[in-house]
């Protein structure tokens, strides 16, 4: 492993993994319902962060799992590392941000996590770590505007790819509710339709429709859903089948940075889970399985 070894992993605040998230992750967006937020140092430098919290909807995931209650289960919502960090680094950073949940959270069972193939690639680093594959489907979440509506704020903050159309998800998209989202959908599809906009907007349900008449369109790609068993005796308990890594490739689910590759990178890694590691809690995460999560959100992206 090198000097990926000597990786520590440790709680930090709130807004400086927010801050770190932004400034590495691809999105550069966090998930505003992150509870757990963990730095990752070398030499006493952070590289990185990882942030872990409820999944934006529980009752579609909870089932994956018999037997689950509502605060067993926990979503890997980010991890953004730096270059400089060593070979290894990210399945350090990993195992070690596990054993930290093992340890002050008992209670939760399992972790979930999504690799995003529309943006950024297909899960190498979950497949390195341990995660089984539970999931491959085409993308219906990551949505694309034409390549006209690219605005002066998306090529001065994404420079490595200005070529492409602004990019939202689903949910941003069809929010009922939040001031920003509908300033967001005024913004956009008054730009094609100027004269049907606000009539769109205001029948609610039908804005994914305004989004398509407007030119937009699915990214093309894949999202693959991974498992990681924090007690191994969850998965026994898996409702669903587990995915062999070879059938990325079979399915051509492979990605990297977004592009589609013939291979993907140690398709054939097993799905054993390493450990190591550990801190004290960022924040108390109620050992009740009414822990008041049902009704926050967040984006995942």
């Amino acid at each position: 492993m090198g000097r990926a070894k000597d990786i520590i992993v440790k709680p930090i605040s709130a807004k400086d993994a927010n801050r770190i998230v932004k400034s590495l992750h691809y999105s550069g967006k966090v998930v505003n319902n992150s509870q757990i937020h963990l730095g990752v140092f070398l030499d006493g430098k952070c590289g990185g962060a990882l942030q872990f919290g409820p999944s934006l909807d529980k009752r579609k995931l909870i089932g994956l799992v018999e037997g689950t209650k509502w605060n067993e289960f926990i979503e890997l919502n980010r991890m953004a590392l730096a270059d400089w960090l060593p070979r290894n680094g990210e399945s350090r950073a990993i195992a070690c941000a596990m054993r930290f949940i093992r340890n002050q959270y008992p209670w939760i069972k399992w972790a979930v996590s999504f690799a995003d193939g529309c943006q950024c690639g297909d899960g190498t680093i979950y497949r390195a770590s341990g995660f089984v594959l539970t999931g491959i489907k085409v993308n219906d979440q990551i949505w694309e505007s034409p390549i006209g509506e690219i605005t002066t704020r998306l090529v001065a903050t994404d420079t490595r790819r200005p070529e492409r159309g602004r990019l939202l998800s689903r949910m941003s998209m069809t929010a009922q509710g939040n001031k920003d989202a509908a300033a967001q959908k005024r913004e956009v599809i008054s730009r094609v339709t100027a004269t049907k906009g606000g009539h769109v907007l205001e029948t609610g349900g039908a804005s994914m429709k305004a989004f398509k008449a407007a030119g937009w369109k699915p990214r093309a790609g894949f999202q693959l859903r991974y498992i990681y068993f924090l007690d191994p005796t969850a998965r026994e308990r898996l409702t669903v089948p587990i995915i062999p890594f070879s059938e990325i490739d079979r399915r051509g689910a492979g990605m990297y940075r977004g592009k589609s590759r013939v291979r993907s990178a140690d398709s054939g890694t097993p799905g054993n889970q390493p450990g190591g590691g550990g801190a004290s809690p960022t924040r108390t995460l109620s050992s009740d399985s009414r822990d008041g999560t049902e009704g926050t959100q967040g984006t995942k992206g």
